[in-house]
């Protein structure tokens, strides 16, 4: 449920699990943003289906059209605004329930808290992934790749000049060939 969303979502994976093909979509030119922060997003096309609530003794069945995109996420699909509308529908995000009317009285769809939490913390994962992927791009455009491979040496020895006196001390236990480090001569040696 998505109170913010003016679109009906359906993703690609979801569309391929319910054994539909890509060929029942009907063109699109929907451009829309907010999916991947700073991205536009392209729909793949749209799809109409018949999505019903309820039982079998008080149910609502309607057409909602959702835009189909190839994107990875933790849900299925995401209801918005066009599917609230149509059902006339009251989400509640406190209780995660969603109430409609139906032909003998109200329907009261339930949320399940765990999965909501389950699908919180893998699309946190997936946005951080995109994310991740996405800097990356950048900063490939930006950096030189000679850059990388070389060593940088300092432009001198050290420009650091002790205010006292100092002593060396081997850190690295394991290789006596190292070179030691000077510490104050105030510092413990341990």
């Amino acid at each position: 449920m998505d109170g913010g969303s003016g679109l009906n979502i359906l993703y690609a994976e979801t569309l391929r699990g319910m054994g539909l093909p890509m060929s029942k979509l009907s063109e699109s030119n929907m451009r829309f943003h907010g999916v991947i922060p700073g991205k536009k997003a392209d729909s793949l096309g749209q799809i109409t289906l018949d999505e019903v609530f309820g039982d079998s003794k008080n149910y609502r069945k309607e057409k909602l059209t959702f835009e189909v995109v190839d994107f990875h996420s933790s849900y299925h699909a995401i209801l918005g605004r066009p599917a609230y509308a149509r059902f006339m529908a009251r989400p509640c995000y406190v209780y995660l329930k969603l109430k409609m009317p139906g032909p003998r009285g109200v329907i009261t769809v339930t949320g399940n808290r765990q999965r909501a939490e389950e699908c919180l913390q893998k699309g946190s994962k997936i946005a951080d992934e995109q994310m991740a992927a996405v800097e990356m791009e950048e900063y490939n455009k930006n950096a030189d790749p000679t850059n990388l491979l070389r060593a940088k040496k300092p432009a001198s020895e050290s420009a650091f000049q002790s205010a006292g006196e100092t002593k060396p001390v081997h850190i690295h236990l394991t290789d006596p060939n190292a070179a030691p480090t000077h510490n104050s001569t105030t510092v413990d040696s341990k």
